[in-house]
C-alpha cells in the first residue's frame, strides 16, 4: 500500500504541479494539514485532509463553489481528489485580519465593516442545497459542552430548558453560516473591490441558521478583543442595510453569542484535555467575559443564575488545572 506522502506526490504531479516547491503553513484545530506550493512564480495552498481521521473534503468544495459563484473571495479549485482528500486551491495570501489589525490598526473598523457587508451579501441570497440547520435542539447539545469538558459536571436540566429559550427567540434558520467567521480566518484582499475584498478560508461546517450566527462569531472572537464600540457599530450597520427588527435581531445575537461562547468553553476545554492541546486554555478567559456580557440581556435571565451557578469561573487554578491534565481523557 503505497504510503500518503506517495500518494500527495501523485495528486501533484497529476495536476501538473510536481516540480512545485512546498512549505508547511500553519494547520488549525482540525485533522486537515495545509502546504504553500510554489510553481514557476505561482502560489497555491495543498489542503490535506485524511479522509482515515474524519476528513471530508465535499462540504468544503460544495460550500466554496456556492460562495464563488456569488462573487465572494473563497480560494478557487485548481484541482481535487475528494476520496483521497487534497484540495488544490487558489492562495489568497497572508493578509490575515488578525494580523493586518495590529499592523495597522486604523483599518481595524474598516475590515470590520468590510467583514459585515460580506455577511449582508451572502444573507441576500438563498442558501445551497444539502446544509443542515443548527436549530434549537442542536445548538442546546453543543451548548452543554461546556459542561462536561470545561466544568467536568453533568447538564442536567440546563439542556432543556436552554433549548426551549432558542426555540422561542431564534425561529430564523435561512441563510448559510460559516460557524467560524473570525479574523483568523479572514484575509484582506484590498485590490479586489466590494465584498470581494474578504478572503473567505473556513466554511466546511457550514449550516443553515439564523443571520446574527456569524456576526457573533466575527464580533466576540475567542482568539482576540473586538473593541465594544466596534461590536455595537456593527450590530447596528448590519441591522440598518438588512432592515432587521433590532429589539428581536440583538434578542437572537445575546442568545447565540451564550450559545457560541457556552459551546467554546467545552470544544476548548476538549481540545486541551482529550486532544492534548492545552494552548487554547489561555483563551478561555475572553470566551468567558464574553458569556458573562451575553447573559447581561433580559432573554437570557431564565438560565442566567443557573448557568453562573453550575460553572466556574475560570481562576488560575481552574485554568491550570485543564493544562495539568492535558491528553488525559482519552474517551470522547
Amino acid at each position: 500500500m503505497t504510503s500518503r506522502a506517495d500518494r500527495i506526490t501523485a495528486f501533484l504531479e497529476g495536476s501538473g504541479w510536481g516540480q512545485a516547491t512546498r512549505a508547511p503553513l500553519a494547520g488549525d484545530a482540525s485533522n486537515r494539514r495545509y502546504e504553500r506550493l510554489s510553481l514557476n512564480g505561482a502560489p497555491a495552498v495543498l489542503m490535506d485532509a485524511p479522509p482515515e481521521k474524519g476528513e471530508d473534503v465535499r462540504p468544503f468544495v460544495h460550500v466554496a463553489r456556492y460562495l464563488s459563484g456569488l462573487g465572494l473571495s473563497a480560494p478557487s479549485l485548481l484541482a481535487c481528489d475528494e476520496t483521497e482528500g487534497f484540495l488544490l486551491l487558489e492562495d489568497l495570501g497572508d493578509a490575515l485580519f488578525a494580523r493586518v489589525i495590529p499592523q495597522q490598526p486604523n483599518l481595524e473598523t474598516q475590515l470590520y465593516t468590510a467583514a459585515t457587508d460580506v455577511l449582508l451579501e451572502l444573507h441576500q441570497a438563498p442558501p445551497p442545497d444539502g446544509l443542515k440547520p443548527y436549530d434549537a435542539a442542536v445548538m442546546a447539545d453543543m451548548a452543554a459542552l461546556a459542561y462536561r469538558w470545561y466544568a467536568g459536571r453533568e447538564a442536567g436540566n440546563f439542556t432543556a430548558s436552554f433549548r426551549k429559550l432558542l426555540s422561542a427567540h431564534v425561529t430564523d434558520l435561512s441563510v448559510l453560516i460559516q460557524r467560524d467567521y473570525h479574523a483568523e480566518n479572514l484575509l484582506w484582499l484590498p485590490e479586489r473591490s466590494g465584498a470581494a475584498r474578504v478572503g473567505l478560508l473556513d466554511f466546511q461546517d457550514a449550516m443553515l441558521g439564523h443571520p446574527a450566527y456569524d456576526l457573533v462569531s466575527l464580533l466576540q472572537d475567542a482568539r482576540r478583543d473586538v473593541p465594544q464600540a466596534v461590536e455595537a457599530a456593527m450590530i447596528s450597520h448590519y441591522i440598518a442595510v438588512s432592515g432587521q427588527d433590532r429589539a428581536s435581531f440583538e434578542r437572537a445575537y445575546a442568545l447565540l453569542g451564550a450559545q457560541r461562547n457556552l459551546r467554546i468553553l467545552g470544544v476548548f476545554g476538549r481540545l486541551s484535555l482529550h486532544y492534548n492541546k492545552p494552548h487554547y486554555v489561555d483563551f478561555i478567559p475572553r470566551v468567558w467575559a464574553y458569556l458573562l456580557r451575553d447573559l447581561e440581556h433580559p432573554a437570557l435571565a431564565p438560565i442566567r443564575d443557573q448557568l453562573l451557578a453550575d460553572l466556574p469561573e475560570p481562576s488560575e487554578t481552574l485554568l491550570n488545572d485543564l493544562k495539568e491534565k492535558c491528553g488525559t481523557v482519552l474517551t470522547l
